[in-house]
Parts: structure tokens; C-alpha cells; sequence
């Protein structure tokens, strides 16, 4: 069985799981040809991806906590009038270049176009125009990202994950649901406080449990 949310890294032996023309499966084909991501990984950044895209066109793109630097990949090429995207992370994966030289060798327009900054997310300055996004920030990571565009009245679509369900949020809602909805569903408030519209959904629960999609604009 071929597990979508599986942490197994892709290779070229996967490559015949990824024969049509779709986009996705020339993503696919890509990453299977750099040979060391995990397949958790393309699905999860696929669907966070195509979601945000619905919702977000244009602006620079800013990938909080991006790891491997492949959702910021597929936002520019969901969207080719986003002009740059920059990937920010405490700790870049040394194998991130061999993902990035296969997408830019499938796409050359992607060439220069995605920047890694190797640092804390706090030290990064969101923009009013940007698009922040960030897939499975740990825990209170996915609060700071969201504290960073709302400082900034950025766009903003996150997948959390980790939940700390010692958390106040968990513990007052949580009569009524579990405590690490009660804590995505305060998340949810904050944002329609600060001015926010929000939009929820979800991703596939063969790709992740976690699949909550909490995007929001300003309004």
C-alpha cells in the first residue's frame, strides 16, 4: 500500500506512481528525481498549497517553518505573479538544495525566484502584502506564525500540529470538544478580532490526523 501520510522518503522508484501530465504529477516526478523527501511531505504541501492559492493570488510568499522549502515551491507555481518566495527556518535540511535544483531543472522559471533564510521566525519581517504560510508548525510555533502576519495584516494559511493541550484554549472548551480543536478553533477567534476574515477546511486524513486548514485576510 502506497500511504500518502507515510515519513518514507521518495525515490525514483516511486517515479511510476507519478506517470500522468497533472501538474502534481510532475511535482511528483520531481522530488521522487531528488530522491530525499518524505512523502508525508508532497502531499501535505500539495493540498496546503492548492487551498491557500483558491483563496491568496499574487504576493511574495513567506514559508514559516519550511523545512525542505516545497510549499513555497508549489505557491509559485500555482501562481506565477507572486514574484519571490522566502523560506525561513531555525534549522535549513542540508538535502533542502537537491529538492530545490530538481524543481527549478523542471521549471526554470523558478530559478532564483525562492530564497532560504536560516534563522528564528521572530527575526523575519513579514510584509502587509505577503502570503504566510506554514505546514505543521509545532505546537505554539503555528501561533507565532500567526502573530507575525497579523502584526504585519498579512494573509495567512497554516496546517497546525502538536497541539499543547495543557493550553488554556484546550482547557475551556473543553466540555464541549477535544483540546486540540478547542485550540485551533480560539485560533480561529483571534483572528475574526483582529479584523480578520477566516476561512476553515480540512486536508485529507490519509495525509495527516492533523489536517486542520485555518486560513484567513484581512478584511
Amino acid at each position: 500500500m502506497f500511504a500518502h501520510g507515510s515519513k518514507g522518503r521518495l525515490t525514483a522508484r516511486d517515479l511510476g506512481r507519478f506517470e500522468g501530465r497533472t501538474l502534481f504529477d510532475r511535482v511528483g516526478r520531481a522530488v521522487c528525481a531528488a530522491g530525499c523527501l518524505p512523502r508525508k511531505e508532497l502531499y501535505e504541501g500539495w493540498e496546503v498549497a492548492r487551498r491557500a492559492r483558491r483563496r491568496f493570488r499574487g504576493g511574495r510568499v513567506i514559508d514559516l517553518a519550511g523545512g525542505h522549502g516545497l510549499l513555497a515551491h508549489v505557491m509559485l507555481l500555482l501562481d506565477d505573479t507572486s514574484p519571490e518566495a522566502i523560506v525561513v527556518d531555525t534549522a535549513i535540511p542540508s538535502s533542502h538544495a537537491k529538492i530545490q535544483q530538481a524543481l527549478v531543472e523542471a521549471w526554470p522559471r523558478l530559478g532564483g525566484r525562492v530564497a532560504f533564510r536560516e534563522q528564528d521566525i521572530d527575526a523575519f519581517s513579514v510584509l502587509p502584502g505577503d502570503v504566510v504560510v506554514s505546514s505543521h508548525a509545532c505546537g505554539a510555533l503555528t501561533d507565532r506564525v500567526l502573530a507575525k502576519a497579523v502584526a504585519a495584516g498579512a494573509r495567512v494559511a497554516v496546517l497546525p500540529c502538536c497541539h499543547d493541550l495543557a493550553s488554556p484554549d484546550a482547557a475551556a472548551l473543553s466540555g464541549w470538544m477535544d483540546g486540540a480543536l478547542a485550540i485551533d478553533a480560539a485560533r480561529a477567534m483571534r483572528l475574526e478580532a483582529a479584523g480578520y476574515r477566516v476561512w476553515t477546511q480540512t486536508i485529507p486524513e490519509a495525509i495527516t490526523p492533523r489536517n486542520r486548514l485555518l486560513m484567513a485576510e484581512m478584511r
